[in-house]
């Protein structure tokens, strides 16, 4: 019984109709849930090259083709918001993983927390998006 109330507390403090509060996010949608993408790549490392190399492949699925969606959180947000673009050039192979039908989003959590609401290539949108397209996709990869 005890066990009950203090659960039950939790959900009342966790938010509305005992929804976890997420900064806002939950209301932004941007994937088709009807779409079931070849492959997603979800990126979080904030390592340049790295980063590069995720799009890379993108664009390699894209050409044998597969459908491919980048989900962008963490600290790849970084990479995607500062100009890399003398040794690792990320604006201009984000422009043509997106030009091959491609779709890149990005979490809008990391990004208000980051004092944006604007990123380089991407869709702003939630982690209930990416849940989405990580359930959906018949491949996933992290980077």
């Amino acid at each position: 019984m005890r066990k009950n109330i203090i659960i039950l507390a939790l959900i009342i403090f966790s938010g509305i109709n005992g929804k976890a509060q997420f900064s806002g996010c939950e209301n932004i949608a941007a994937f088709s849930k009807s779409r079931t993408p070849d492959m997603a790549i979800i990126i979080s490392s904030g390592d340049v090259e790295t980063v590069w190399n995720a799009i890379r492949l993108g664009i390699v699925a894209q050409s044998k083709g597969d459908s491919v969606v980048i989900f962008v959180i963490s600290k790849a947000m970084d990479v995607f918001m500062n100009d890399t673009s003398s040794r690792f050039p990320i604006e201009k192979t984000c422009d043509q993983f997106l030009s091959k039908g491609g779709d890149i989003y990005s979490c809008a959590t990391c990004a208000k927390m980051r004092h944006t609401e604007f990123v380089q290539s991407c869709t702003i949108t939630s982690i209930f998006d990416l849940y989405a397209i990580v359930k959906q996709s018949k491949k996933v990869i992290t980077f």
